[in-house]
């Protein structure tokens, strides 16, 4: 293992973890994994707990599901079979569903993001709250759409996605730092 590429979650994510999976056509559990911790730590033991429940064969070894999970991902002939693997028989959310694919094809797909949303403005933070496949599908690709539009700038998808965080980064802290400094005027008011 080089630690220096670990250290850098997104990197091994994108540099190792991809090419991984590009040459075996599947993912061991360590490097999936990443993925849900990169995404959102917090899930990590759901995540896992849901595909231990989910496997049809009953197994305990989650080197095994993942494997099957995502040579079945290489299998799927369509970005859309691929999302549909995971959001029905997986039952993925779109923001985490949307992280996988975005690794192992970074170019056909975006991370479903709140901070992304925000930025977009619009109905897209509803989009994952679609009942039926097709109207999540639908509304996926739309988000994908308003992603490449706001940022014409920028040519490879993943790198749009990262300046619509930053930019939501830089509202939020600016906007933390105002409020702060509103408090510490206030206290000093009330002081004197």
């Amino acid at each position: 293992m080089d630690y220096l590429k670990l250290y850098d979650l997104e990197k091994y994510l994108f540099d190792v973890v991809r090419s991984n999976f590009e040459r075996d056509r599947k993912l061991n559990a360590f490097d999936f994994f990443c993925i849900i911790i990169w995404k959102a730590n917090r899930a990590k033991s759901i995540i896992a707990k849901k595909l231990l429940e989910r496997d049809g064969n009953r197994r305990k070894d989650l080197d095994a599901i993942v494997g099957d999970m995502t040579k079945s991902l290489a299998d799927a002939d369509t970005e859309k079979e691929k999302m549909r693997i995971l959001i029905e028989k997986w039952e993925f959310r779109l923001p985490m569903a949307s992280a996988i694919l975005s690794v192992l094809w970074p170019d056909k797909f975006t991370v479903f993001d709140v901070r992304a949303c925000e930025q977009l403005g619009g109905d897209y933070k509803s989009i994952p709250d679609k009942a039926h496949f097709e109207d999540l599908w639908n509304g996926y690709n739309r988000y994908i759409e308003a992603v490449k539009n706001t940022v014409p700038e920028v040519a490879i998808l993943r790198d749009k996605d990262r300046v619509l965080w930053a930019k939501s980064f830089e509202k939020q802290l600016n906007k933390d730092i105002a409020m702060l400094f509103q408090k510490e005027e206030l206290a000093h008011k009330d002081e004197g």
